[in-house]
């Protein structure tokens, strides 16, 4: 039948096949006769649109830049994921924004420039120079090519354009800055007394109203994510080196090889008397010190003690005082003349005078230690652990190639990969985005877990290696799904209610220390307001002194400056829910830098960080008025919202 139709398919029969064909094709375009939609969009910007699978590989992206900035430090569960995508969203909606007014306002950046900016990236580098296979490597596990990665890095660089522009235009006037010296130097005096939450706690039922109100309005709060439930593999060295076994006659041959590894050369205990002498001594002072150390030598050998005639002879300050004694020394260790002289020597020998750099020695030996060797026993199964190591690693990469191999030919299952290479299949509970315990808290593992291809296509990842430069590579495959639930409010309910009782004791300890603030401008004395609790003399702090609770600090520096005779108060909330009653009774403004005679601030120029931060409360309003003026649509996280059109 084919070869039918392939024998007539020719002439005007063919063109006939081909117009028909095409007719569809032109009226309504090739998505539309294939019945395949846009890709989905997260916001879009003026028209610009940000897609989904932007935003995931963002995320994504950002998740791997946490862990390698806080290294061990880095805990999955403190980074909600939603959070993360909301903020990943709105970065990349400013980003949008920018580069669009940018483009707008003819702002460019150069090749060169690009070039330069990805040649300092420091995730492109190896041995602090850029590195090609790294740079592609990076790249294609973040889904991208050099290509797409450097039209959006330029567009990135052209939006910081607009933003240096609006920043680097604000200049610091003098009255500014002794402002800005008086108030970040200025010193407040605070006494302050503390309202412990505890003292407002109770067990007074809760209305079952207020659960339900509190529950409706933190149901995110009380969300489980989506999770997965995974079967893995791991290839790594230290499993490879578990299962090898390493001969005997493979260790004695490494242990024979290696004899200087674990020998330990000869060692010898000495003491000497040194008269000094510099390098550059004529003839006439070096024969007269060579003379002296010769007189020295006659005394020892007449029969004074070594060590007495050291401690008062010899000019080594480290040594006179030990009665010359210099512990044990290896070949190595001294001068070369001292050290030839000290391994030639018998016990209890004496040398001649020797003449070192420092000046003219005499050397006794008190101990020989000679040369040994590590019995075998000693080190086999050490040398036994770096041959299996050493054999892994060879290892490693061929089974990591055919890894690779059989789960993308049997992508369905992990068995024939695991039986091939004998690894075990490992099973994971539930994790969510953030990861879970070991490798599985690896964004690049969690990454490919969630994508579509494993999540939702049911194949097995590709191979995974979790950190650069170290020999480890995972599979996972998806075995279980569950979409994100809300946990019930039985299940809750107790929190709910720990949570509105302490959300109560705040209020209660805030109206108490609002009371006793009133009381103390009332002209109550503060025995009285504090009753039990201990009132804290801070004296003079700082805006930044650590000895003041963080809320404490801030009510006491926006209170007003007291009049003469007179003191502010207020009150503050601590982080841990306990309130505070704060008196300000002195304020002291900082010094305000004189000039040098060079023209120059006397200490380093504040005027520097205060036009940083007016800059970037400049461009903070004008980023806020484009926002106003632009149309933004969020659709990913939230409801569409935005302004007029920009």
């Amino acid at each position: 039948m084919l070869q039918t139709i392939r024998d007539r398919a020719h002439g005007w029969i063919a063109w006939t096949i081909i117009i028909l064909i095409s007719i569809p094709f032109a009226l309504w375009g090739i998505s539309s006769y294939l019945d395949v939609g846009g890709e989905p969009v997260a916001a879009s910007v003026n028209g610009n649109d940000i897609l989904e699978r932007e935003l995931d590989r963002r995320v994504q992206t950002a998740r791997i830049q946490l862990h390698e900035r806080l290294g061990a430090a880095y805990d999955p569960a403190q980074f909600d994921d939603q959070r993360l995508r909301r903020e990943v969203l709105d970065e990349m909606i400013r980003e949008t924004l920018l580069t669009d007014i940018a483009n707008r306002m003819g702002l460019r950046v150069s090749d060169q420039d690009l070039r330069a900016q990805i040649l300092m990236e420091p995730a492109f580098q190896k041995e602090g120079r850029f590195d090609h296979a790294s740079y592609e490597q990076i790249l294609q596990y973040q889904g991208q090519s050099p290509a797409m990665f450097e039209a959006q890095l330029r567009q990135r660089i052209i939006g910081s354009q607009l933003i240096q522009a609006v920043t680097g235009s604000e200049l610091v006037t003098k009255a500014e800055r002794s402002q800005y010296q008086r108030l970040t130097k200025q010193q407040r005096e605070v006494t302050w007394l503390r309202l412990p939450l505890e003292r407002f706690q109770g067990q007074d039922p809760i209305d079952e109203a207020a659960i339900t109100a509190f529950y409706d309005a933190n149901a995110a709060r009380f969300q489980i994510p989506e999770q997965v439930k995974l079967a893995y593999l791991v290839l790594d060295v230290a499993g490879l080196a578990a299962k090898n076994q390493v001969s005997d006659d493979e260790i004695r041959r490494l242990y024979d090889t290696d004899q200087a590894r674990f020998g330990q050369p000869e060692r010898r205990r000495v003491r000497h008397i040194l008269l000094t002498l510099p390098q550059d001594a004529d003839a006439a002072t070096a024969a007269a010190v060579l003379t002296e150390s010769l007189s020295v030598r006659q005394r020892i050998q007449g029969g004074e003690t070594f060590d007495v005639v050291a401690k008062a002879v010899s000019k080594d300050p480290g040594s006179a005082s030990q009665g010359g004694s210099l512990g044990e020394i290896e070949k190595g260790m001294m001068d070369p003349a001292f050290e030839q002289a000290a391994f030639s020597l018998s016990v209890g020998d004496l040398s001649e005078p020797v003449r070192s750099r420092f000046g003219y020695h005499l050397i006794q030996v008190e101990a020989i230690t000679p040369a040994a060797v590590k019995p075998f026993e000693e080190v086999r199964e050490q040398l036994r652990g770096e041959l299996a190591k050493q054999q892994a690693e060879s290892m490693f990469y061929d089974l990591g190639e055919r890894l690779a191999n059989v789960v993308y030919e049997s992508a369905d299952s992990l068995e024939p990969a695991a039986q091939e290479l004998g690894l075990e299949i490992q099973h994971s509970d539930w994790i969510g985005r953030q990861g879970g315990d070991g490798v599985l808290g690896h964004p690049k593992v969690t990454g490919a877990a969630f994508s579509d291809e494993v999540l939702h296509e049911g194949r097995n990842s590709d191979l995974i290696e979790p950190e650069k430069d170290v020999l480890q590579a995972v599979v996972v495959r998806v075995v279980d799904h569950r979409e994100a639930s809300t946990r019930p409010l039985d299940e809750v309910r107790d929190e709910i209610v720990a949570d509105l009782r302490k959300e109560r004791a705040r209020k209660l300890a805030a109206e108490a220390a609002s009371v006793g603030a009133d009381q103390l401008r009332g002209g109550a004395d503060w025995s009285t307001v504090a009753g039990e609790g201990k009132i804290e003399e801070s004296g003079l702090v700082g805006r930044n002194d650590p000895k003041l609770p963080a809320a404490v600090r801030t009510t006491a520096f926006t209170l007003p400056i007291p009049a003469a005779a007179s003191t502010s108060i207020g009150t503050a909330t601590l982080e841990n829910g306990d309130a505070a009653i704060v008196r300000v009774s002195k304020v002291e403004d900082g010094p305000v830098e004189t000039v040098g005679p060079d023209g120059k601030p006397a200490a380093a120029d504040p005027s520097s960080m205060l036009g940083q931060l007016l800059g970037r409360q400049a461009f903070d309003a004008v980023l806020k008025d484009m926002e106003a003026r632009a149309k933004i649509e969020r659709k990913a996280l939230t409801a569409s919202a935005g302004g007029g059109e920009g």
